[in-house]
């Protein structure tokens, strides 16, 4: 029986694991607690992809001897080897009594066997507990480890009237300070970072990620159909510093893909769909290479192109208190648009706040079955 007790160490499993965001990658975020008549004698989480999982770093940093202790756990324990041991092993070594955990692993390599094992050797064990919180905390993971493509978040910056840059093209800086640097803190959360070449020529953008301690780097994905990339792009320039992944269709020239191979830049040859570089392919093949979560900064048309194809997964809107008009500025979504008011996607779960001066609001896109 799930106690409220059950649901606080729980909780505090799932605090312990959001310190993984952006270093665990495609690993899940996990937590742990290891509690003993009332006191937490050990907690630990999965710091890094390959580093020891949360139960292992939990017991290392045990206070007294965890035999006879509830251990609690934000994932299904694995009962696999792959970069490390099996963590069901250690939890029969260590003589836990009482194993709560929160979601069960889709893992094929799990998927329930882990928790086999633990009732098998005598362990009670509670699943099932604070599943809403831990999906949403998880949502990049259950996304990769199921379908193997990567969770998409479309990001973008916009006045109050819906414009991305004014019509001349200008868009520094649509909003404040507050916002860009919550905008790298995004960065350093996900794998990679998509833009399109239109984006790349017109802002010559560095997609990085700046001001955020011990982030680590994403890679930057240009959509680029006919490798277009110009060599004076800063992209191009810091390619050796920074992972660059070039996607583009049978249209590329063979020079031009040297050029850019000789720089440093990777280049993916995908198949076309109206003309340009199909996204569901792009998706697929990023996922081959465990890509699992991307930041798309693109401009209105890309943004189109992942939306048409009901591959964006979230959004997240920096509105600015500014009015800038013009009907040939450039807006979020271009593309041709819907037809009728009653076909518009829709975002669920939505999220607003202020941050600095200006609106951010996050929602999960709702697909059409």
């Amino acid at each position: 029986m799930v106690t409220e007790e059950d649901r606080k160490y729980i909780g505090r499993a799932a605090e312990l694991a959001e310190h993984g965001k952006g270093f665990v990658n495609p690993n899940p975020l996990v937590g742990a607690v290891i509690v003993r008549e009332g006191r937490i004698i050990g907690e630990g989480f999965h710091a890094r992809c390959g580093g020891p999982h949360a139960e292992r770093e939990a017991f290392r940093n045990c206070t007294e001897d965890p035999r006879g202790a509830t251990l609690y756990v934000t994932l299904e324990p694995c009962c696999h080897y792959g970069k490390t041991p099996p963590c069901t092993e250690i939890i029969l070594e260590k003589g836990i009594a009482r194993v709560v955990i929160g979601l069960t692993d889709p893992n094929p390599l799990v998927a329930g066997k882990g928790i086999a094992i633990l009732q098998n050797a005598g362990i009670a064990v509670e699943s099932g507990v604070e599943v809403e919180r831990l999906t949403k905390q998880n949502r990049v993971f259950l996304k990769y480890i199921t379908t193997r493509t990567p969770w998409v978040v479309l990001k973008t910056a916009m006045t109050l009237d819906g414009k991305i840059a004014t019509y001349t093209g200008d868009s520094k800086w649509v909003t404040g300070e507050e916002a860009r640097k919550e905008v790298h803190r995004m960065r350093a959360e996900y794998t990679g970072i998509v833009a399109g070449s239109g984006t790349v020529k017109a802002d010559d953008p560095l997609l990085n990620c700046r001001g955020v301690a011990g982030c680590h780097q994403p890679v930057r994905i240009v959509v680029d159909s006919a490798a277009s990339l110009p060599v004076t792009s800063r992209i191009f320039r810091t390619a050796k510093e920074q992972p660059v992944i070039l996607a583009h269709t049978a249209k590329a020239g063979a020079e031009k893909l040297e050029t850019l191979q000789a720089a440093g830049i990777e280049t993916l040859l995908c198949t076309e769909q109206e003309g340009k570089v199909s996204i569901p392919d792009l998706l697929r093949k990023l996922g081959e290479k465990q890509i699992d979560s991307l930041l798309l900064e693109g401009g209105g048309e890309l943004n189109a192109s992942f939306l048409n194809a009901g591959m964006v997964d979230e959004v997240v809107a920096f509105i600015a208190p500014k009015l800038t008009g013009g009907r040939e500025a450039p807006t979020p979504v271009e593309g041709k648009g819907i037809a009728r008011m009653n076909e518009a996607i829709r975002l669920r779960e939505v999220e607003s706040g202020r941050i600095g001066e200006d609106i951010r609001i996050r929602g999960v896109v709702e697909h059409r079955k």
